[in-house]
């Protein structure tokens, strides 16, 4: 995915980066015969594995609360030790976007009503006229280095 691909390169490029995705539907990240399974089952909360090469953090969020907001999960973090945080979801969250299209799939585009999104990455021709967004930068769908360099360009601006 494009995502895996600009997480490799800027990472390469020296940037310490995280991501937070957003899902839409129930996810494990545990299974059953798991300790962490079991202990979230048994009705552990929150459940932290961590061992000398990584630490997960496993929140339960209980029927009725609220799904954690974007700034929950960028506070979730060790900020600290990121230089970059990209994103994937939250599209309805405030915050700086590049729209990726793909204009074979048939999908209206989002910048006419996200005044967040601030570059689209588009595949093919865009058949809307981008030119009411003077702001608006075009990249390529297909060029992840042109992308992260992008990103690396909007991000240290001064």
């Amino acid at each position: 995915t494009l995502l895996t691909k600009l997480i490799t390169l800027l990472s390469a490029s020296g940037l310490q980066v995280g991501v937070i995705k957003h899902a839409h539907h129930h996810f494990d990240i545990d299974y059953p015969g798991k300790d962490s399974y079991v202990l979230r089952k048994a009705g552990a909360k929150q459940t932290l594995v961590t061992s000398r090469h990584r630490m997960a953090w496993i929140r339960e969020i209980g029927e009725g609360q609220d799904e954690p907001s974007l700034t929950d999960a960028i506070n979730a973090l060790d900020l600290e030790k990121l230089d970059l945080i990209l994103v994937e979801g939250f599209k309805h969250e405030h915050f700086p976007k590049i729209e990726l299209h793909r204009p074979a799939l048939g999908k209206p585009l989002m910048f006419p009503d996200d005044k967040d999104i601030f570059a689209i990455a588009c595949d093919g021709p865009i058949e809307s006229d981008v030119s009411t967004r003077d702001d608006l930068s075009m990249l390529d769908l297909n060029q992840p280095e042109e992308i992260a360099r992008f990103v690396i360009e909007s991000t240290t601006k001064k």
